[in-house]
């Protein structure tokens, strides 16, 4: 049997203000051709399906003819709601999806009550069942008081598990077939390695003060992956990199980059063979999607025209200039040569001068509108405005209030 890993396909997000459905569509196209291609038995789709908990229409109808397609290539899926989802909104009419093998886990409710994926036995042999269990994202300041555990990421992890694993012990315990425990989790396990473009899980959690270690300062939201020990397979979402916390607990990360730290990331998910009960192989599945991401550093005129950076053409852009003055018109300048830089930053090569005051205090504490301005060009430029500059700053504020008074 095969499995196909994936999460965080957060439908409907823009990036940098630049709509992505396009690129999602491309991408999702290319997971139900690996579905098709590769004899997957079920989609493994592991939160965050949307970006927000009210999706526009166009997320939705992309998730719609998704699962339509999915279904018709003779996948079941099974799928959970992450931290960016609204639970009760992706969970309507689960009943009814269930029958045309979308199973949707969005009540923690549901947590022990999986999905049973049967293999009969080839010439006469022992089948066996992958039992397939969706933890959705579970907000500890709720879930911990209904459960009466702490109100803290890990305890509440541990009881969900729990309950997994006494449901899963009754039915290999009651099965003549070997039976395999998978579950999906969206959450922040220790030792994964975030991006920028996740939103922070743990801001805001109480901590008790015989809270376990892994709660200290730090590690707020991170659950330990000894969670998930015992269980044959832990699909995780939540972190946009897809990565190996353990042989059998791994992040599929999300099939596009959703922010510049996922420029050099290969985007795409986990094929998890099942075979006799127990997964025997994971293998990465790559899918080329979507604009490639650029970032982009040196000073204006090396970045203009040096033939190094000719492949960043068509991409979407981070770009730093390090000239230590800012240059006149450098956006509008670098836009000549790549018209999609979506980011840009001047630091200059030296590093930015440790300034004694923030530019807000300078603001604050200017004795004159002239100080002001000279203030702006030092932040601006990185070094004070020379004589001529504060002259022609004098010169123009005065035409200013010369201009208001004859207004």
């Amino acid at each position: 049997m095969i499995l196909l890993h994936t999460s965080d396909w957060h439908l409907g997000r823009s990036f940098h203000g630049t709509g992505l459905l396009e690129a999602q569509e491309e991408v999702l196209d290319a997971l139900v051709a690996t579905v098709t291609e590769r004899g997957v038995d079920a989609v493994l789709l592991a939160g965050d399906v949307y970006d927000r908990a009210l999706p526009p229409a166009d997320a939705v109808r992309l998730l719609d003819r998704t699962l339509s397609r999915l279904h018709a290539a003779g996948a079941q899926v099974v799928l959970t709601s992450g931290n960016h989802d609204s639970a009760v909104r992706l969970g309507f009419g689960g009943g009814l999806l269930a029958a045309a093998g979308v199973h949707v886990r969005a009540d923690a409710a549901d947590l022990d009550r999986p999905v049973l994926l049967t293999e009969p036995g080839i010439d006469g042999g022992a089948g066996q069942t992958v039992a397939v269990y969706g933890i959705p994202y579970l907000e500890p300041r709720h879930q911990g008081p209904a459960w009466g555990v702490a109100p803290h990421h890990t305890a509440v992890l541990t009881e969900a598990v729990r309950r997994v694993h006494a449901d899963l012990a009754a039915r290999r315990a009651e099965a003549p077939e070997p039976v395999a425990g998978v579950v999906l989790a969206h959450l922040f396990a220790a030792g994964g390695h975030g991006s920028e473009s996740e939103r922070d899980i743990g801001e805001g959690e109480h901590v008790e003060p015989d809270a376990p270690p892994e709660m200290l300062v730090g590690t707020l939201g991170q659950v330990p992956v000894s969670v998930f020990d015992g269980l044959d397979y832990a699909a995780l979402g939540h972190l946009h990199g897809r990565q190996r916390l353990a042989e059998h607990v791994r992040y599929s990360g999300s099939p596009l980059p959703y922010s510049f730290a996922e420029a050099g990331h290969r985007k795409g998910g986990w094929l998890v063979h099942v075979t006799g009960g127990a997964v025997t192989d994971v293998e990465a599945v790559d899918w080329d999607a979507g604009r490639r991401l650029a970032v982009l550093s040196g000073p204006i005129e090396d970045l203009l025209e040096s033939p190094e950076f000719a492949w960043a053409e068509q991409c979407w852009v981070q770009v730093t200039v390090t000239d230590d003055e800012r240059p006149e018109r450098a956006l509008e300048r670098l836009k000549t040569r790549f018209p999609s830089v979506l980011v840009f930053r001047h630091e200059p090569a030296g590093g930015r001068r440790t300034r004694e005051r923030t530019y807000a205090q300078v603001l604050r504490q200017a004795p004159s509108d002239h100080a002001l301005a000279v203030g702006f060009v030092d932040h601006v430029r990185q070094r004070p405005a020379s004589g001529a500059e504060q002259d022609l700053l004098r010169d123009a504020l005065e035409a200013a209030r010369a201009a208001e008074v004859r207004a």
